[in-house]
């Protein structure tokens, strides 16, 4: 359903090569990494019977029902051993419908670095509530292209690194956590 709409822009922005370093690179530092893939039964018994705005779309469209290309997480970020995958997401914000609080809690973790498939949707949502919850919060698209869009000044870039030494990970302290929301 989305990536047709989305799919040039994400060739002509390199997102996916760069989301692929970006993982890749915290993997290779400790960070633990954390997968939130929407997914819905057929049916989308899930949703109330009159879903609106986005999720409207999400059910007429007949997108991210389980076991379907739709809902799969993009082979070039297949899951590796040790990473987590974050089930029962249902909606734009990865903390509203699933344990990533506890999990996160439960492991220490007090920062995240949220990237995801459309910023504007799932992850501006999980990072608000990231932080409404108290974690320190980077979105990735920070930490591959350097700058935010609409012209960041050059103290307000935000190298991998930096985020991961912020949190001890050079210590192997594993306190950071990439998720991919969407």
């Amino acid at each position: 359903m989305l990536h047709g709409a989305v799919s040039g822009v994400m060739d002509k922005t390199g997102m996916l090569p760069k989301t692929v370093a970006l993982v890749d690179a915290a993997r290779a530092a400790g960070v633990t990494i954390m997968h939130a893939p929407i997914t819905f039964a057929p049916g989308y018994g899930e949703l109330s019977r009159h879903p609106y705005g986005i999720l409207k779309g999400v059910v007429d469209g007949n997108a991210f029902v389980k076991g379907t290309w739709g809902a799969a997480i993009v082979d070039d970020l297949t899951p590796a051993e040790g990473d987590i995958i974050i089930e029962g997401k249902r909606g734009l914000d990865t903390f509203a419908s699933t344990n990533l609080d506890f999990i996160l809690r439960s492991k220490g973790i007090e920062t995240v670095i949220i990237g995801g498939f459309l910023t504007n949707c799932c992850v501006e949502s999980t990072m608000r509530s990231a932080y409404e919850n108290g974690y320190r919060v980077n979105h990735a698209d920070r930490l591959h292209r350097g700058h935010l869009r609409g012209g960041a000044r050059q103290r307000d870039r935000v190298r991998l690194p930096d985020v991961l030494a912020a949190d001890g990970v050079d210590d192997g302290d594993r306190r950071s956590e990439v998720s991919r929301s969407g």
